[in-house]
């Protein structure tokens, strides 16, 4: 069955970042220090804590000891050049400068470490990216290829995820999830609409449900999400083709796409108007609304050693720089259950 990209938790303790950065410092890989996180000042977490999420996702699709969702995945790496444009909307310096290294993950949707490339299970994709910027900090991205979550909030979400988990075979009718659906419509048009199987993981838009507030040098601010566009267009496989494709479909092709040359994608700011849903992930905002280009990634190249590498990859979501913070709940939310889930897999 389709989900989505799962993002839980509370505000993060000290002991799970000095446990984290301690594991990767301890792997000798060279990471630049965690970033100042600024979180909403009050969130609503509905009395759920990271470690029933990473638990909830663990039902739903077993326990691997791999991320918790979006476990199949594959890396590489380029660079980011910001628009001109960009520093109007925000003075975080991820906006200045020449073109930054940045990391990017693709990946399939669920918990499970070997879920084939060619099934509806598998999406929505998903697109993670780290930018290393002008001084050597870094900045985090999460997003996936559907435009929208299936529900407001994480207790609803993990409620979900529980209700997958109870809904196996042999439960009496109606099923937890069929129960849990025909109470949320969003969340069941959100399963039963994703997009096409692709012909690669780089020919899918990928979007940032959550909401963030830019502010500029002159204190202006504007609410946004992200979008990412691939230069060359969406392309989509035929109807009935995807099952005729290998399970590593999309694992196998990146690499012989990137040996041809770099990927290219446009990276957007959509920008709220008044009315907008701004801590509501399950709603997205209107395609009328204003897109402003923040600049264009260059994937290049396969990472080394991928396996390691993919292993000591940690992507915070709200990783932010000044200049952007965190305009959405469920931001603390996921913040808080990404070290435990990365802890768990090392």
């Amino acid at each position: 069955m389709p989900a989505t990209t799962f993002w839980t938790g509370t505000t993060i303790a000290a002991v799970s970042l000095v446990t984290v950065w301690g594991v990767i410092r301890g792997s000798g890989s060279p990471v630049p220090a965690p970033q100042t996180v600024r979180l909403p000042v009050t969130a609503d977490t509905g009395g759920v804590t990271p470690q029933q999420m990473v638990d909830a996702f663990h039902s739903a699709f077993g326990e691997h000891h791999a991320r918790a969702v979006h476990a199949k995945g594959i890396m590489a790496e380029g660079d980011f050049t910001p628009s001109a444009e960009a520093a109007g909307l925000s003075k975080a310096p991820l906006f200045t400068g020449g073109p930054m290294p940045t990391l990017v993950r693709f990946s399939n949707f669920t918990g499970i470490p070997d879920i084939p490339d060619n099934i509806g299970d598998a999406n929505p994709r998903g697109l993670a990216l780290k930018f290393t910027m002008p001084g050597g900090a870094t900045t985090d991205i999460v997003t996936h290829s559907f435009n929208g979550f299936p529900t407001a909030t994480t207790a609803e979400f993990r409620e979900l995820l529980l209700a997958i988990a109870a809904s196996g075979a042999g439960a009496p009718k109606p099923t937890p999830i069929e129960s849990f659906l025909a109470g949320h419509p969003i969340a069941k048009a959100f399963l039963t609409s994703q997009k096409p199987a692709p012909v690669s993981y780089t020919t899918l838009s990928y979007f940032g449900v959550n909401s963030f507030r830019f502010t500029n040098a002159a204190g202006g601010q504007h609410y946004v999400r992200y979008r990412f566009v691939p230069v060359a267009g969406e392309q989509f496989l035929p109807a009935g083709a995807a099952e005729k494709m290998s399970g590593n479909y999309l694992v196998d092709e990146l690499p012989i796409r990137l040996a041809k040359g770099a990927v290219a994608y446009d990276w957007y700011a959509q920008i709220a108007e008044a009315g907008d849903a701004i801590e509501n992930p399950a709603i997205a905002w209107p395609e009328s609304r204003k897109l402003v280009k923040l600049g264009r990634i260059r994937i290049q190249r396969m990472v080394s050693d991928p396996a390691t590498a993919d292993k000591r990859a940690l992507f915070m979501p709200a990783n932010v720089p000044t200049g952007i913070e965190p305009a959405d709940p469920m931001l603390t939310i996921r913040q808080g259950a990404y070290p435990i889930s990365f802890a768990h897999r090392q």
